[in-house]
Parts: structure tokens; C-alpha cells; sequence
């Protein structure tokens, strides 16, 4: 396993529509072993492929309980309505309010090709959006109002001048953080 860089604010992978997967072969599998070795050491509950710098629709969950691997995910019957702060791995110690849907149904592949289903509520079904809305070249920043945006976008980058596009997790920002 390795530990992948994680692309940061600016970075145009970002932004890029992610392809469908269509082999479940071992580099997959390899792939996704990867994003949870990196989400977990920098402490995500969440991470996507666009954010280690593959446009391919694949992203990994931790939260609630959950911990899994979705491919070519889609969310349907979205209900209820929350509001909560959300943070992201590609734009750290950047927060914001973002208004949700409560409860989801979650359809994906996991890494070996199985298709399966999940309920969802709370952090698990907020951080799926989250990571689906990725794979779709949106960032959560896109959810705010365009001067709540702003604001947090140029403070952001103040913050961070001379960060460059990519940042590598460390062990030492994991133990800062738990």
C-alpha cells in the first residue's frame, strides 16, 4: 500500500467529471487499498479519486459505523433536510455550513465487481454526498451562498499562499489531530 498525494483547492482534477469504472481487477483493488491508507492517516471519513488525482468514479467512506469502498455510486431516494459544517481533505481547515438530504439510498459496486445497497443517514450518508459530488467535480464550496464563497476561497488562499496543488499526509498531522 501507499500513501497518494491529495489534491488541493485549484488543482484542475478537482473539477474534472469522473469516468465509470469498468475493471475490477487487482489495480483497483490496490487503488482503493491506497485511498484508505491515505484518508486514514489524514484523517478524512471520506475521500474521492479526484482528490488523489484520478478522474475515475471511485471513493471511500469511514463514518458512522461504516466503512466501505463505492464504485460508480448513485444515491436515490434523498429525503429529510440537515444542516452541518463540512470540511474536506482538499481544502484543509476550510469550514462551512451545507445543507444536505437527511437520509439517502446508496447503490454502488464494491471493489470486487458486487453490487450492493445501503440506507443511509447522519455523517455516512452527508460524507457519501460529499464524496459522490467529487466524482462530479463539485466541491462543497459550491453549495455557499457566492459570497460566502469568495470570502472563504480568498481566505483560504491567504492562509495557504506557496501550498502548491498537492499535499502529502504525514503521520505527524494525524497524531496533531487524534
Amino acid at each position: 500500500m501507499a500513501i497518494l498525494p491529495i489534491h488541493l483547492l485549484g488543482s484542475p482534477v478537482l473539477r474534472e467529471h469522473a469516468a465509470e469504472v469498468t475493471d475490477f481487477d487487482d489495480a483497483l483493488r490496490a487503488f482503493v487499498a491506497d485511498m484508505f491508507e491515505t484518508m486514514d492517516l489524514a484523517m478524512g471519513v471520506g475521500l474521492a479519486a479526484n482528490q488523489v488525482g484520478r478522474a475515475t468514479r471511485v471513493a471511500v467512506i469511514d463514518a458512522d459505523d461504516h466503512r466501505f469502498a463505492m464504485i460508480n455510486p448513485t444515491v436515490s431516494n434523498a429525503t429529510g433536510s440537515a444542516s452541518a459544517d463540512e470540511g474536506c481533505l482538499s481544502i484543509p481547515e476550510a469550514f462551512a455550513e451545507v445543507t444536505r438530504p437527511e437520509r439517502i439510498t446508496l447503490s454502488a459496486f464494491d471493489e470486487h465487481g458486487a453490487p450492493f445497497t445501503l440506507e443511509l443517514d447522519g455523517l455516512a450518508a452527508r460524507a457519501v454526498q460529499h464524496e459522490i459530488d467529487h466524482l462530479d467535480g463539485v466541491l462543497f464550496i459550491d453549495h455557499l451562498s457566492m459570497l460566502k464563497k469568495q470570502l472563504l476561497v480568498k481566505r483560504w488562499k491567504k492562509d495557504n499562499k506557496g501550498l502548491g496543488l498537492t499535499r502529502m499526509p504525514t503521520a505527524e498531522e494525524s497524531e496533531a489531530k487524534g
